[in-house]
């Protein structure tokens, strides 16, 4: 599988598990934010620490998390950001939209701020 998912009551942390998140895996990390979203998770973390390429498809699915948390009140962090991903997110200014972390511990200590 792509994506490892822990999840408690009402937040989850999704890992990926791809060095490229791009249309071939884009859709499936979508599917299981919706999942996530549809049995009341709203408290989402992406942990994108192996990805190190990431597209449009791969953006598409991070802003999928950022509305579905926002759409029910809930809270999103995206962390562990390769250099390229990083610069590719700075580029497209959703540094600016987007809580960003460090690390998986940063993004639960702001998720549950």
């Amino acid at each position: 599988m792509n994506f490892e998912t822990s999840k408690t009551q009402n937040e989850a942390v999704v890992r990926t598990n791809v060095e490229k998140l791009d249309a071939s895996n884009a859709p499936e990390l979508k599917a299981e934010l919706v999942l996530l979203n549809k049995s009341g998770v709203n408290n989402i973390v992406i942990d994108l620490s192996k990805t190190k390429y990431c597209d449009s498809s791969g953006l598409s699915a991070v802003l999928t998390a950022n509305r579905l948390c926002k759409d029910t009140s809930g809270n999103f962090v995206l962390c562990g950001l390769q250099e390229s991903v990083k610069k590719l997110i700075e580029i497209a200014q959703l540094d600016k939209v987007l809580v960003i972390t460090e690390n998986e511990a940063a993004a639960l200590n702001e998720l549950r701020k």
